[in-house]
């Protein structure tokens, strides 16, 4: 859409169960402010929308799980991930909730109003039934083995290892979460929304961008996984999908034969964006109906790749079934972050979780903006490590930009005692350098229609590139005796440089901007159209005292959080899974005794074993044992230990060993012995 009035930018409600990590900053919410940031750059009138979503299965599994009311559950963390976003300077319009009134009323205003078109069909099916708590199960109350790619623990609604969307029937040995049993089939009955009713429409508006007849959107641009993934749900057959559940917990469903039901979660949530909208739109004294049903506004959804068919083909549906309202100009889903050779794993505690790096890494909110907006996942699977986080920081942030920044600022207070000096006559090299800055600014705001932010972000980057080139070649510190006039031309656009600089990283990085503008003593905001422009700064003006933008990541910081996440993969170490079961007489068979260890030294060439000779009482016995890693030699001398004596002896790195000691292992990897501690038990004594 071409000039459009308004922008309704929507960011996925994250659910209200637990903490925001990077994988999710970077998979919606840090592309839609930087987008939202940079039209409102523009002078375009905004809407920037998101929420908790506080409804559905997940919430109410963690509020079993914690022994709590599911309301405590979403009180919690609607308020930590809110001022999590805060801190990290994403500036929505509005965070609303799904459990607020106002989203409660407009949620069953629209189910209505959908029911009253006929929009949906009752139909009576059977669903998985938990016999010992005696309750239909969610989709997320069920687990078992994924029919795709066999991961053993996949949801009834999608698998989180291979990201397909499953029917709770589709599992293999499925098993209720609440009791661990099979559940059984029992019938209940729910409306379905009939998908394959739409399929010819869809079909040619995610393909041709038409509806109607008439053009809605530049498919082009559309993202290739997409049009892929919806193409592919198209092709294999729409298939009916309940929109209501069996649940106690969410919006109820507004009809007199429906007691125990609520909305599904995915007509739920994006009913959310609406509801946010009236509550902004009431409180800004703004129409929320120009932001959704006129033709004029340009509505995108920043989602990430799991949520793909509900905002490109379930909501669509619903929108179109109720009439009047507009549908997404475009849906620029990024694919998954991952971590440090792993995916993002909230079961595990894998995962960098940023209400903790705030903590952690304090002031450094726009140091991870940029790096997370180095590296989004916008058309493959990228990865966050913690070196690459120091390396960008350092090498890009402090080297190029800060140092660019700092050497203008330095030499313009030292030459000129802080005023904007004069320029007197343009060379051909100031002007190819103006004309660059101003190339570099187009392909910036080109980029950023696009929603192509990696790209955005090296023409950004490069305009600091530029600048640190253009001095290192002018050198104007050799100049400023001889020719004055010549290095106040230069440093004259060296701070027109910087200023571009404030407008270019204002979308990605927008407190430092800030800074940056109040260094410049710029009083006025800056917009769009400064981008490009070497007259903001005049000779009369004064620049402020210098501060650098950016300091260096030390090594111990990154030490620091890698120690952070090994000791939370540790602490989610699974246990080993017991052993076939052996009888009494197989344990019998087990001669198990007291011994002393009298000598021990490191076997040549072998890292973790050690040679011991251990005392028995009635012989001695040498026994090699794999635990040179956690103790010397000296460590294990005199030590009373467990020894397994009629284990067969067999060579190890040449030397034979003639039993084995017995070891025990904690949750962090760690070895310790297995010792008596009754001084009257010793060597050669028996055990069990």
């Amino acid at each position: 859409m071409k000039n459009p009035s308004r922008y309704l930018i929507t960011a996925a409600l994250p659910y209200a169960n637990g903490p925001l990590h990077l994988g999710h900053i970077a998979g919606a919410y840090l592309p839609a402010d930087i987008y939202a940031r940079y039209q409102k750059l523009r002078g375009k009138d905004v809407a920037f929308i998101c929420g908790s979503d506080e409804h559905g299965a997940a919430i109410t599994l963690r509020a079993k799980k914690e022994g709590v009311s599911p309301q405590e559950i979403v009180d919690r963390y609607h308020e930590i991930n809110k001022k999590a976003f805060s801190d990290l300077g994403i500036d929505f319009s509005i965070y609303h909730r799904t459990s607020s009134p106002e989203h409660h009323e407009t949620a069953q205003a629209f189910f209505k109003a959908l029911n009253e078109k006929d929009a949906f069909t009752i139909k009576t099916t059977e669903q998985f039934y938990d016999e010992e708590n005696k309750q239909f199960l969610a989709d997320r109350y069920i687990t078992g083995e994924c029919p795709k790619c066999h991961h053993p623990n996949a949801y009834g609604d999608q698998c989180e290892k291979c990201g397909s969307t499953l029917s709770p029937t589709d599992l293999i040995n499925p098993k209720s979460v609440l009791s661990g049993n099979e559940p059984v089939l029992k019938e209940t009955s729910h409306w379905f929304l009939p998908m394959e009713r739409h399929e010819k429409w869809l079909s040619e508006w995610i393909q041709e961008g038409t509806l109607d007849g008439k053009a809605q959107h530049n498919p082009k641009e559309w993202r290739n996984q997409v049009v892929g993934q919806c193409m592919s749900w198209i092709n294999g057959g729409l298939q009916p999908r309940a929109m209501t559940r069996d649940l106690d917990w969410g919006v109820k469903v507004p009809l007199e034969n429906a007691e125990g039901k609520v909305l599904y979660v995915w007509l739920d949530a994006p009913i959310g964006y609406i509801s946010a909208t009236k509550k902004w739109a009431a409180d800004n004294n703004k129409n929320w109906e120009d932001y959704w049903k006129k033709d004029d506004t340009k509505l995108i959804h920043f989602i990430g790749k799991d949520n793909i068919v509900f905002h490109s083909i379930i909501f669509p549906i619903l929108l179109k079934e109720y009439g009047d309202f507009i549908l997404p100009d475009n849906v620029p889903a990024n694919e998954f972050l991952n971590l440090e050779g792993d995916k993002f794993s909230t079961s595990r505690n894998w995962a960098v979780w940023l209400h903790e790096y705030l903590e952690d890494l304090p002031n450094k909110e726009d140091e991870l903006r940029f790096v997370l907006a180095s590296i989004f996942p916008e058309s493959k699977d990228s990865e966050f490590t913690w070196k690459d986080y120091q390396d960008r920081v350092n090498n890009e942030l402090v080297a190029i930009f800060g140092n660019f920044v700092n050497r203008v600022m330095v030499l313009t207070n030292k030459y000129y005692k802080g005023f904007v000096p004069m320029a007197f006559h343009l060379t051909k090299e100031d002007k190819a350098v103006i004309k660059e800055v101003k190339e570099l600014g187009k392909k910036l705001g080109n980029s950023l229609e696009a929603y192509r932010f990696r790209e955005g972000l090296t023409h950004a980057m490069n305009i600091a590139r530029l600048g640190n080139k253009y001095l290192a070649d002018m050198e104007p510190w050799k100049l400023v005796n001889d020719d004055p006039d010549r290095v106040s031309t230069i440093m004259k656009v060296a701070l027109q440089i910087t200023v571009n600089l404030a407008v270019a990283f204002y979308p990605f990085m927008p407190e430092k901007a800030r800074v940056l503008k109040n260094m410049l003593n710029i009083k006025r905001n800056l917009t769009w159209k400064d981008l490009g422009s070497f007259t903001v700064l005049q000779e009369i003006e004064r620049i402020n005292k210098p501060e650098l933008l950016f300091n260096k990541i030390e090594d111990s910081l990154i030490t620091e959080q890698l120690n952070k996440l090994e000791e939370a993969k540790l602490a989610h170490k699974p246990h080993e899974p017991i052993k076939d079961e052996i009888s009494f007489e197989d344990f019998t068979k087990l001669d198990i005794r007291v011994g002393k260890i009298i000598e021990a030294e490191k076997v040549k060439k072998a890292n973790k074993l050690l040679k011991l000779t251990v005392d028995i009482g009635f012989e001695k016995r040498t026994i090699v044992s794999g635990i040179a890693e956690y103790y010397t030699p000296e460590d294990v001398l005199g030590k009373h230990v467990t020894v397994l004596l009629n284990l067969a002896p067999r060579k190890i790195r040449g030397v034979e060993s003639q039993g084995m000691i017995l070891m025990a292992e904690n949750n962090k990897g760690e070895l310790g012995f297995v010792s008596p501690i009754e001084d009257r038990i010793k060597e050669g004594n028996s055990i069990g």
